[in-house]
């Protein structure tokens, strides 16, 4: 399945190749993993008591009389409880949403922290006293730094506020049972249902207890309410919906994923986005996605690989436009400083690694060499070079006719018009939206170049036709999630996708229109070179 390794003493290049080659098959055999766990928890196999398993039968599959609390308490298992719930009788088949006012204690309203403690157990008893409850404790509060308006920020010097967190209530409790009567085998238990089973024995037989869980995916940071001194109590929904095991363990797997990304060191507003997407799309929609990210994980991964194989290997820059690789390196670096502030590191790498990349071209293309004293930027060019660089000067000097007039008046229309953290704040949004909008219009020298000299040879193919497979498949997300979820393409980065599609079908039609001719030219020259011999 893998491809060789072996390679003879010295070639270092091909070296370099199996080990991209190897990387990309671990990647592999790590998706078709992936995908072999979601097929494991989409079909769980029950267990067959006639083939000597043993075997885990549900507790609720008696149908015994129960009764839902819940209480809240300053601290779980070790302060006061207070019952705020009391559903009696519990079926755990059916639905219900109650609203209640729950008291806040002193210590929760002087920025204190207040739980809630569902319980499922026996009715009729305390659920202290019944062996064979279950509970789930969750935060009611969260700690918020609040935001300020703008009026509020405009005073901030007269009236002084304090930035530390604040705590906040969360207004909704959804609680959920797995409800389905599923017999388990004990040797084969699946790990996420092994962290929330208790298991009682009855005689011969076992029992798992009710899987109770708490969704906390449905909490989002827009329905939280700043809790104040003033506030004796507060709303509080409290709602239950049975679950399958299916739904059972892939929100076990959903939980795990936003607890990741949340350690990654995504935003609180990323995490509520990346939720709405998760909680409300279909299983096997998110399957297809996550299949889609990886075929673009590979996509990307195979570009930078050949874009850095050939740019090492790479003598001259006939038919390269110097321009479009500067404009390139500054507009990667402006896209890292623009994304710096408002990110995550897991999207920064990519990004920043990238921006390494294109400085590294910078370097080469320029011929950069740093000295002890007197550093100065050494050029060396042939005569195909320096003809690239008229062609090169000559379109750039078109494009600044359109570019510089619109990025000037856009930046004057934000500073006039639109409200403005910072001067600081102004000029990096100004100089990203120019990227963004008019990021195109810095590939017209290279396709200049490649019409005045009639080829695309000096063209990264393999990489330009890998980057044209990922933005393809980001148009086509982007155009199915506008069509059919009434989403509005609000991503920059989305947007300029569409303005790359239009350079990479110029650069299809280039590439038929001239590779004939070339091969012509070639075939030519080398007529001649017969003939002279």
């Amino acid at each position: 399945m893998f491809p060789s390794c072996d390679t003879k003493p010295g070639s270092s290049g091909a070296k370099r190749c199996s080990i991209a080659k190897l990387l990309l098959g671990v990647f592999v055999v790590y998706m078709l993993h992936t995908v072999w766990l979601i097929y494991g928890f989409l079909n769980t196999r029950a267990c067959d008591g006639d083939r000597g398993e043993l075997c885990i039968t549900s507790y609720l599959a008696a149908r015994p009389r129960l009764q839902l609390s819940v209480f809240t308490c300053l601290v779980p298992d070790n302060s006061q409880l207070n019952l705020v719930v009391k559903i009696d009788p519990f079926d755990p088949r059916s639905t219900f949403n109650r609203q209640v006012n729950v008291s806040l204690p002193q210590q929760t309203r002087a920025n204190g922290s207040l739980y809630a403690v569902v319980y499922v157990h026996k009715a009729g008893i305390s659920p202290l006293e019944d062996s064979r409850e279950v509970h789930y404790a969750a935060q009611l509060t969260t700690y918020v730094t609040p935001t300020h308006t703008v009026e509020q920020r405009d005073m901030k010097r007269l009236r002084p506020r304090s930035e530390n967190p604040v705590s906040h209530w969360k207004p909704r409790l959804p609680i959920t049972v797995m409800s389905e009567d599923f017999t388990f085998n004990k040797a084969a238990l699946p790990s996420d249902v092994r962290r929330y089973m208790r298991v009682s024995q009855d005689e011969q037989q076992l029992m798992y207890l009710p899987l109770l869980l708490v969704d906390e995916l449905s909490f989002r940071m827009r329905d939280l309410m700043e809790i104040s001194s003033r506030d004796a109590e507060l709303p509080l929904t409290v709602s239950y919906e049975g679950i399958s095991l299916r739904g059972f363990r892939f929100w076990v797997h959903l939980q795990d994923v936003v607890y990741s990304l949340q350690q990654f060191g995504f935003t609180e507003e990323y995490v509520d986005e990346i939720k709405e997407t998760l909680v409300g799309s279909n299983l096997y929609l998110l399957v297809v996605t996550a299949l889609i990210t990886a075929l673009q994980l590979i996509c990307e991964f195979l570009a930078l690989k050949n874009d850095i194989s050939s740019w090492r290997k790479k003598k001259t820059m006939g038919g390269m436009s110097r321009n479009t690789v500067l404009w390139r390196c500054l507009s990667m670096l402006l896209i890292f400083l623009h994304l710096l502030e408002e990110t995550s590191l897991l999207v920064l790498l990519p990004v920043g690694l990238g921006a390494c990349v294109e400085v590294w071209k910078v370097f080469k293309v320029f011929n950069i060499q740093p000295q002890l004293k007197n550093s100065r930027l050494h050029v060396k060019m042939d005569d195909e070079e320096r003809k690239t660089v008229e062609y090169d000067t000559e379109a750039s000097t078109y494009v600044s006719y359109l570019v510089y007039p619109l990025c000037i008046s856009g930046a004057i229309f934000s500073l006039a018009y639109l409200r403005q953290k910072s001067y600081f704040s102004w000029l990096m949004n100004t100089l990203v939206t120019g990227v963004y909008a008019f990021g195109f219009l810095s590939m017209a020298p290279q396709l200049f170049i490649n019409y005045k000299l009639q080829s695309v040879s000096h063209l990264q193919g393999a990489v330009l036709m890998y980057r044209g497979v990922n933005t393809l498949i980001t148009d086509f997300c982007s155009c199915a999630s506008f069509f059919f979820s009434a989403e509005t393409l609000s991503s920059p980065h989305q947007l300029s996708c569409f303005r790359d599609e239009l350079l990479f079908f110029l650069y299809l039609y280039q590439r038929r229109q001239y590779t004939p001719k070339a091969r012509k030219r070639e075939s030519g020259m080398h007529i001649k070179k017969l003939k002279t011999q």
